[in-house]
């Protein structure tokens, strides 16, 4: 299996995980269908996590199987779709799990910061690498029609844009950190080329 392909499978299996924890955060806000979940997601991720009915209704049944959530069937317009809750054991594990994924975030920006200077010798400000909340977009009201899709991309592309001029800033600097460390060495081969050493 070539490296991209192993790399693709993990991210899905990561992609399960994170799928579960938008459920329950979707479910604690208001009761939902399968179908309502799967375009909350789409959504709320700006068409970037599209969940398909294979994918959400198996880990519907299984936090169901677990009493994350209860399920109720109800007819609506002639037909008859499961409606799912948030059951109090479902509150607990999600208030929880987003308390270990906030320190894991902060870890791995402590972890990216350390990296950064003691690797590759760049001092960062604070503002400059903020901690990541995985789910806020889950937890934010949705004020914005579909058509605020484009606004929401844009600032988003303008972020990493920044971003991206920042990084290269750094990388200039680093750049030129190597060329002050390598010109000592550059230039004792240079002396001993002159003075006949091999």
């Amino acid at each position: 299996m070539h490296v991209e392909e192993k790399a693709a499978n993990w991210f899905k299996e990561t992609q399960k995980g994170y799928i579960r924890i938008a459920v329950l955060i979707l479910l604690s806000k208001m009761p939902h269908h399968g179908y309502e979940i799967m375009k909350a997601v789409e959504e709320r991720t700006s068409g970037f996590w599209r969940p398909t009915a294979g994918g959400i209704y198996p880990i519907l049944q299984d936090l169901e199987s677990l009493g994350y959530i209860e399920g109720e069937w109800e007819y609506q317009k002639k037909r008859k779709r499961k409606i799912y809750n948030l059951t109090e054991t479902g509150k607990i594990v999600l208030e929880r799990t987003l308390a270990k994924e906030s320190q894991l975030a902060n870890t791995m920006t402590d972890l990216f910061k350390e990296y950064m200077k003691d690797v590759l010798d760049v001092e960062l400000r604070q503002t400059q690498i903020p901690t990541p909340n995985l789910f806020a977009m889950f937890f934010e009201e949705r004020k914005e029609k579909p058509e605020d899709t484009t606004k929401i991309l844009k600032n988003k592309r303008a972020q990493i844009e920044h971003m991206i001029k920042v990084m290269q800033k750094e990388r200039s600097q680093i750049n030129k950190r190597l060329a002050q460390l390598e010109k000592p060495n550059g230039q004792e081969k240079t002396k001993r080329n002159a003075q006949g050493e091999i």
